[in-house]
């Protein structure tokens, strides 16, 4: 029923508790995406696969690991094996192919960490 809400989110998806979509129009994820808890995802964000192809040819799929408290503005586009770090926040618009560190600021495309060891700004912070 997804696609009533304009978005393509896989019901094979892991997803944590406290998953918050504002505004989820055009929202795309890949069902081989991790997603932690109390992650904010707005609209036209992509979680996508990215393959990695061997110079023998073997095609290896990668997916997002995106850790908890993370904050994604829109369209946002993060594809890949890549994990964004627990607290990080991607800027609206970057795009981002690499793995970042806990609590950083990406911006822009490609995506750049512009900050790094953030003061985390959850309400809800995930309990371990």
């Amino acid at each position: 029923m997804c696609h009533w809400a304009g978005m393509d989110l896989p019901w094979k998806t892991s997803m944590g508790a406290g998953l918050s979509l504002t505004h989820g129009w055009g929202l795309v994820v890949s069902p081989g995406a991790v997603i932690g808890r109390n992650v904010t995802i707005f609209h036209g964000v992509t979680l996508g696969r990215r393959d990695r192809i061997a110079s023998d040819g073997v095609r290896t799929p990668g997916y997002p690991t995106i850790e908890d408290e993370v904050w994604i503005g829109p369209h946002a586009i993060i594809v890949g094996d890549i994990v964004i770090g627990r607290g990080s926040r991607i800027a609206g618009g970057a795009c981002v192919f690499n793995s970042v560190h806990p609590y950083s600021i990406v911006v822009g495309n490609p995506g750049d960490i512009v900050k790094s060891n953030c003061t985390p700004d959850v309400p809800n912070q995930a309990i371990f």
